[in-house]
C-alpha cells in the first residue's frame, strides 16, 4: 500500500487535493495497523482492502473528476460527467463488504441473517458520515474549490447518489457471499453423504 501511495503521489493533478482526499485513507490504514494483532483479518480481506485503496489512490491522483477510466465511460453512459466517483462508491460497498462482514463475525459473533444485514447498514452509515465530513470540509474551502473537492460536477444529488451506489454495492456483495456459502454448504453435505454411503455399504 505504501508503494501505491508513493507512485500515485508523484505529480498528482493537485497536490493539496491529493492529500486532502487521503486523510480518511490514512486514518483507515492507521486503524488497520494498530488493530492487526488484536483483531487480524483474513488474507482475502486484506487483499480486498488493498485493491480498493489502490483504486482510491488512482482517483485521488486525478482529483476523481478527471480519471481516465471515467473519461472513457462518458460516451458509453452518454454523459458529460466523469462517473469514476460513482464507481468507487459502488466498489466501497461491493469490495469492502466481505471485510466488514468478517469484522462483525469475528469481533461481535454475529450469526444468521444479521451477518448480511449489518454490513449493509454499516456501509450506509459510514457513507453518510463521509458525505457529511466532505460537506464540512467543502464549507471551509472557497465555493469553487469546495465543489471541486466534493466532486459534484454540477449534480445537486451527488451525495445521495453516492450513498445509493455504496449501499447497492454492499447488497450485491452480501448476495454473492450468501450464494457462494450456500453452494459450498450443499457441496459439503453432498460429499459427506457420499462418504457415508461408501463407508456404510463397503463390503467386508
Amino acid at each position: 500500500m505504501l508503494a501505491v501511495i508513493v507512485v500515485e503521489a508523484y505529480h498528482p493533478e493537485t497536490v493539496f487535493d491529493f492529500w486532502l482526499e487521503n486523510v480518511a485513507a490514512m486514518m483507515f490504514l492507521a486503524v488497520l495497523a494498530f488493530s492487526y494483532r488484536r483483531l487480524p483479518l483474513s488474507d482475502l480481506s486484506y487483499l480486498l482492502i488493498l485493491i480498493y485503496l489502490s483504486f482510491h489512490e488512482w482517483g485521488a491522483h486525478y482529483k476523481y473528476s478527471d480519471v481516465p477510466l471515467g473519461e472513457w465511460m462518458k460516451p458509453w453512459l452518454h454523459t458529460q460527467r466523469n462517473h469514476y466517483d460513482r464507481v468507487m462508491h459502488f466498489a466501497y460497498g461491493f469490495v469492502l463488504g466481505y471485510p466488514i462482514q468478517e469484522l462483525f463475525i469475528r469481533n461481535s459473533g454475529v450469526r444468521g441473517r444479521w451477518r448480511y444485514v449489518l454490513p449493509v447498514e454499516m456501509t450506509l452509515a459510514i457513507s453518510a458520515c463521509y458525505e457529511m465530513a466532505e460537506a464540512f470540509m467543502a464549507s471551509i474551502l472557497t465555493p469553487e474549490r469546495g465543489e471541486e473537492f466534493v466532486g459534484m460536477q454540477g449534480d445537486m444529488w451527488d451525495s445521495q447518489k453516492d450513498m445509493f451506489m455504496a449501499g447497492f454495492g454492499a447488497v450485491l456483495a452480501m448476495v454473492v457471499i450468501a450464494t457462494v456459502r450456500r453452494r459450498r454448504r450443499i457441496a459439503a453435505n453432498s460429499a459427506d453423504e457420499r462418504d457415508y454411503a461408501v463407508t456404510r455399504y463397503k463390503p467386508n
